[in-house]
């Protein structure tokens, strides 16, 4: 009799799991792994297999994904295991960088505001073993050219789309695209290019991460400034979300402080209303690509 109950309730189970759809991204098998790049420091996989949409909204152009996990690769030399091992302040766990090999994490995507959230994370040492874990999810970040894990974000989001355009577009030789550049009398130029890999509409902001760097009469950097921006088309207007600033003196520092959230008009007839004219231009041009996660209908 209690034979046939377990019998019936591993039926039961089998079922379960075969009605109801993968909701989270499965741990994936050593045999999974895609490479990704590989530069000095690290090595990047990703298993396309885990990849799920675990949320998505209907829209009237269809289904788009809110959320989106995968598991995730990493492979260290010794200086780039000493550099996370420095970052996650984990010098005392782990003292030898030549013991940590690779690591592995489950990551949360939300392409409507490209942020990414580390679920999980597991470190290993050459054989696999394990040698440190955090189990509790991290905090979200935003995805832009600066940050680590930008080619897990665009493969995940191509696999989960059955495309390769966050791939193509992160790499494509016109991905900078130029919105202002002005030489003053005196040989000061400053040259503003906006991320279009960023670029998407929320509302009637176009947002997007800009790169605008500032050289003497000697063709010198003097200052760099790297700025998420949302600018109203329609109005003329943009304000700052968020940015770094670095000269020669003070190095990268936060510009968040002097930020009041509010936009300012730009003037038609300043120089400045070139960046406006171009934003115009590349989301007339590239509409598609603009609201590709748009959740309006």
């Amino acid at each position: 009799m209690k034979k046939n109950i377990f019998s019936l309730i591993a039926l039961m189970a089998m079922l379960i799991a075969f009605i109801v759809p993968k909701t989270y991204a499965a741990e994936p098998t050593e045999n999974n792994w895609y490479w990704l790049m590989s530069d000095d420091n690290y090595s990047k996989y990703i298993d396309p297999e885990s990849v799920v949409i675990t949320k998505a909204v209907t829209t009237s152009h269809g289904k788009v994904p809110t959320d989106i996990e995968v598991w995730t690769k990493t492979g260290y030399s010794y200086a780039g295991a000493a550099e996370t091992i420095d970052s996650y302040e984990l010098t005392a766990k782990l003292p030898d960088p030549a013991k940590l090999s690779y690591s592995t994490a489950r990551l949360l995507i939300k392409p409507q505001n490209r942020t990414v959230q580390y679920l999980e994370e597991h470190f290993f040492d050459a054989n696999g073993a394990p040698i440190w874990s955090k189990a509790t999810a991290g905090k979200v970040h935003e995805v832009n050219s600066q940050q680590f894990d930008e080619a897990f974000y665009t493969a995940a989001i191509d696999q989960a789309a059955g495309t390769n355009d966050e791939t193509n577009r992160a790499k494509a030789s016109d991905r900078w695209l130029t919105i202002y550049d002005v030489t003053t009398p005196n040989g000061v130029r400053t040259h503003t290019t906006a991320d279009t890999s960023t670029m998407r509409m929320k509302d009637n902001n176009l947002v997007f991460w800009e790169w605008e760097e500032t050289k003497d009469n000697n063709g010198q950097v003097t200052e760099i400034k790297f700025m998420k921006v949302a600018a109203n088309l329609p109005e003329g207007t943009e304000r700052v979300v968020t940015g770094q600033y670095w000269s020669a003196s003070t190095g990268w520092q936060s510009m968040d402080a002097d930020l009041d959230g509010t936009y300012r008009m730009i003037s038609p007839e300043s120089s400045e209303y070139q960046s406006i004219v171009a934003l115009r231009q590349c989301t007339e041009k590239h509409s598609r690509w603009i609201n590709r996660y748009s959740l309006d209908n």
